[in-house]
């Protein structure tokens, strides 16, 4: 260890009394920079497992985006990470059934686009599109898998059981889908359209999205990406590591910066990692010093 990481104090240990007294009030930490102390305090844990607890549904209130700026070349993280590449057994999207120009559409161009698109088999059993929803001038951009059963029936991304736990965490994180700017987030698919039975995406299915998502991107211009679960790894990094590998460093997707971490469902079936993805969102906010 460098002198300098020896002189920097933990992240988590930056917390601040009052900070800490929330806990009793909202059952969750959040996190606020603050000046460096000398000597460091022990490390304090979050108690992140206490967000399922309190979970509550929220809704999303599209505003105004920022003008489009193709998305550039990868720029190198802090860490080595793998450049974005198609994952191990994906292939090339059949475009007969996809609109022309997606690379040129705007937000209501794009939505229509993937509210009529017949690409692959999942328009045939969708019930609605899953387009995204959040604020269209948010600093962060959440990335999923894919809509499930109630996601399918409302149009809307990440609701039921899963969504009311990413509202808890990004409520921790001082985030909203209601919020805007620095305190907005925008969520979306690797998939809008949801798969037979919530089974896994194939790698054509992904392939046929794939297009929506890097224009959702480029519009967006988020300054942080949080790729929730192995398939929007798969999709941003081009990545088959498993999450516990990539987690806890910056990757980049193009000239953003991207966070691994767990799916809110995954959570959900697996308790014990919240602390872990509590972590995962303390790095996204001292990414973005937010």
């Amino acid at each position: 260890m460098s002198a300098d990481e020896r002189q920097k104090p933990s992240f988590v240990a930056a917390l601040d009394a009052r900070q800490r007294a929330m806990l009793a009030e909202m059952g969750v930490r959040v996190w606020a920079p603050r000046a460096p102390v000398s000597p460091p305090q022990a490390p304090v844990e979050p108690p992140v497992a206490k967000a399922a607890e309190t979970a509550e549904a929220a809704t999303a209130a599209p505003a105004t985006g920022r003008p489009p700026v193709p998305l550039q070349p990868a720029a190198p993280s802090r860490e080595p990470a793998r450049a974005p590449a198609r994952p191990p057994g994906a292939v090339a999207a059949d475009t007969s059934g996809r609109p022309g120009g997606v690379g040129q559409m705007d937000w209501a161009q794009l939505r229509e686009a993937v509210s009529n698109c017949q690409a692959c088999g999942l328009c045939r059993s969708r019930t609605r599109t899953v387009f995204g929803a959040g604020d269209l001038a948010a600093d962060w951009m959440i990335v999923g898998e894919a809509p499930g059963e109630n996601e399918d029936r409302q149009g809307e991304p990440f609701v039921g059981a899963a969504g009311q736990l990413l509202d808890r965490m990004l409520q921790a994180a001082g985030r909203s889908r209601q919020g805007q700017g620095a305190e907005g987030v925008y969520i979306a698919n690797v998939l809008k359209c949801r798969p037979p039975a919530n089974r896994n995406p194939q790698p054509e299915e992904m392939a046929q999205c794939e297009p929506y998502l890097v224009r959702q991107v480029e519009l967006l211009r988020p300054r942080l990406i949080l790729a929730m679960g192995r398939f929007a790894v798969q999709s941003l990094l081009g990545s088959t590591e498993p999450i516990g590998r990539l987690r806890g460093r910056v990757h980049r997707y193009h000239d953003v910066p991207v966070i691994v971490t767990y799916h809110p469902a995954y959570l959900l079936r697996n308790p014990i990692d919240k602390r872990k993805a509590w972590a995962d969102l303390c790095l996204a906010m001292e990414t973005t010093g937010q």
